[in-house]
Formats: structure tokens, C-alpha cells, sequence
């Protein structure tokens, strides 16, 4: 436990935005509040950011194993984000099995200077063959065993899943059972096979509206089934993959939609070429897509980047704050991140008044940023 702190400035706390002061060690231990008017040049201190799909960040893929998911996790908390999942690719057994071997390392014991991994996003292979995205062609269908062997090795919180292939909308309960949210993505199902598995227990849905079936007003989607029925959804808000237009219409649809950044190995690095999995993937102006360019192939956005994405398109900062950091715990059921109170973990990120990070905390510890 590291000897108590505190910050000063404008707080965004469960109840609002107030002036004052945080008090912390590895917990938050207390917020106190002044009557003072908000000062518009004091820095913003925002809860940390949780990230629940994560493939990468400096030249390094959750797929390559070892001590990859270490360094991703060390990348991103230079930009404000103190949790998240290591996410997986489609693949063959084995290679996910090598994948999850090291994210169980990166699980168990989180590296001085790195965010918290929370534990795995699988997603992947059970997917639509027609609806892969950037994803290889390794698409298998889900069965229990499998899914139980993979979590024996690590603990996967996310799964996706296409619902319309074979029997995964009947196996969603078992998984469910098992403490994993399941998600749909990657799938060519029609807005019945959306509804039908979010009444078996499926729980959200991955990267809305990139990769499943769209929103057509005579033949509804799996896009059409989130927007009518969802409660959770997740969306990357590099303003590429989603039109600003279609995210506003989201946020009014979704109770808690959240933002994830879908991040690649091209994450934090110059424009070149990058591994995606067993795929090579090209960053170019920001934009990461297969060699071919055929098609986007996750991002290089960061979640600091995201919040400022949000806020410029018309969001207000506490609204795009809980997209980023409260929904995801809520999805999670983490009462303990995702804000700032007492007894909550100290996962902090200070902002200046352009939103640019200028301090992290992850469990009370400082991030160096550079």
C-alpha cells in the first residue's frame, strides 16, 4: 500500500463535477469539496478508462504470447486507461491457448507501470465466415469443451459470438453460467437471431455496427437488434470505423453504450506495417487496414483519444467519461472501478483543460508517461 496523496481540481465523482480535492493511496480513501466556483483552468480528474478490447499497442499482438500483453498493458496506461482485457483473434487452438498462456501471466501479477488486465476478450473463432472483417478465415463452431478448456488457462470475461451458427444461441446460458458476458459480432444473423439470443442471456455487443448485419427499416440486423433491445453495446469512436451521426444515434438507443479502442500493434507507433494475428495489417494517417485495404483492421486509437473524440462531437465531458471508464465496469459488475468515491480503486487520469493526460494514476501508483 503506497503512503496516501491527493490531487486537486475539478472531480468528476458519481454525483457530478465538483472542485476539491481526492485522497488516495492504492484506494481512493476520501473526496472533499470545496464551495468554491469551478475554476475552468483547474486540471480535470477523471476516473481511469477501461478498455474491454485491446488487441495491441507498440508493434506487439496479444496473439504473439510471452510477454506481449505486458507491454500492451504498459502502452495504454500512458493514455489513461488503469484496466482492461487482453483480446484474442481468430485463430487454431493452439495458437490461442500460446495467446492466453500469456495473458494469464499478465493477469495474475499486474508489471510496475502498466494498467490492470482484468482478464480476456475471446474474440474469436466462432464467427460468420461472411462477416470476418479483418479476422482470418479460422471461424470454428463453439463448443462447451472448448470453451472450458480456455478458461482453465485464463479467465475470459467477453466472448464473441455469431448466434445464427449452429448451436451457439443454446449454449449462451452454459456460458453465461460460467461468469462470461457473451456478445454478439461478427455475424451475418438476421434481427431474430439478435433477439433470440439476447432473451438466452446474451449480454452486449462488439465493435456496433462493424462487423454484423446493419440496420435496414425492411430487414433488421444484428445492429437493429442492439439498437432496439440492447443494454450494453460496445463502439470504437475513432470517428472511422462509426459516422459521429450513427454514434449519437447509438448513445440515444443504448442505455450504456461504452467505447472501447479495438487497438492494434499499430497502437502508439509510426505508419508501417503490423502484425493483426496471423494477418498484416497497414497504418496510414491514423487509419490501420488489411494489406489490401480492403478492409479497416482495428484501430490505433487510444482511450484518451477517444474521450476527446466524444467530446467533439457534442457529448458532454461526464457523459463521455462513463462511456469510458463506469459502463464498462458496470458490464464487468465491477463496483470498484470505474469511479471515483471511497473504496474504490485509485485508477485516476488528470487531464488539462485541452483534455491532453498529464498524470495516472492505476491502484495508486504514478505512470510515467514517457
Amino acid at each position: 500500500m503506497s503512503a496516501p496523496r491527493s490531487l486537486r481540481g475539478r472531480i468528476l465523482t458519481p454525483a457530478g463535477v465538483a472542485q476539491g480535492e481526492i485522497v488516495f493511496d492504492d484506494h481512493v480513501l476520501e473526496i472533499r469539496t470545496t464551495d468554491d466556483a469551478v475554476d475552468d483552468e483547474a486540471p480535470w480528474i477523471l476516473p481511469g478508462f477501461i478498455d474491454l478490447h485491446v488487441h495491441g499497442a507498440s508493434g506487439v499482438d496479444i496473439m504473439d504470447g510471452g510477454d506481449a500483453a505486458r507491454t500492451v498493458a504498459r502502452t495504454h496506461a500512458r493514455h489513461g486507461t488503469t484496466a482492461m482485457l487482453g483480446t484474442t483473434m481468430t485463430a487454431g487452438e493452439d495458437e490461442i491457448v500460446h495467446a492466453l498462456q500469456g495473458l494469464a501471466a499478465a493477469i495474475e501479477s499486474r508489471a510496475p507501470g502498466s494498467a490492470r488486465m482484468l482478464g480476456v476478450h475471446l474474440e474469436g473463432p466462432y464467427f460468420s465466415i461472411e462477416r470476418l472483417g479483418a479476422q482470418p478465415p479460422l471461424v470454428v463452431e463453439a463448443t462447451l469443451a472448448q470453451v472450458e478448456r480456455l478458461l482453465a488457462i485464463a479467465p475470459i470475461k467477453v466472448l464473441t459470438l455469431a448466434p445464427e451458427i449452429g448451436e451457439h444461441t443454446t449454449l449462451i446460458p452454459a456460458l453465461t453460467a460460467l461468469g462470461i458476458r457473451v456478445q454478439l459480432g461478427h455475424s451475418a444473423g438476421s434481427y431474430d437471431d439478435g433477439v433470440a439470443a439476447l432473451q438466452a442471456g446474451a449480454a452486449g455487443f462488439t465493435h456496433l455496427f462493424n462487423g454484423m448485419t446493419g440496420m435496414n427499416h425492411r430487414e433488421p440486423g444484428i445492429a437493429a437488434a442492439a439498437l432496439a433491445h440492447g443494454e450494453y453495446a460496445e463502439l470504437i469512436p475513432d470517428l472511422q470505423h462509426v459516422h459521429p451521426g450513427a454514434i449519437r444515434a447509438a448513445i440515444r438507443a443504448i442505455p450504456r453504450l461504452y467505447c472501447i479502442t479495438d487497438a492494434t500493434a499499430a497502437t502508439d507507433m509510426p505508419d508501417g506495417e503490423y502484425a493483426l494475428g496471423s494477418q498484416r495489417v497497414h497504418k496510414c494517417l491514423g487509419c490501420v487496414r488489411l494489406a489490401d485495404g480492403s478492409s479497416l483492421a482495428g484501430s490505433a486509437l487510444t482511450m484518451d483519444q477517444a474521450l476527446r473524440n466524444l467530446v467533439s462531437i457534442g457529448l458532454d465531458l461526464a457523459d463521455a467519461s462513463n462511456r469510458l471508464s463506469r459502463y464498462p465496469a458496470d458490464y464487468l459488475g465491477l463496483a470498484d472501478r470505474g469511479r471515483l468515491q471511497a473504496n474504490a480503486w485509485a485508477d485516476i487520469v488528470v487531464l488539462d483543460h485541452e483534455l491532453q493526460v498529464q498524470q495516472v494514476f492505476v491502484e495508486g501508483e504514478q505512470i510515467a508517461l514517457h
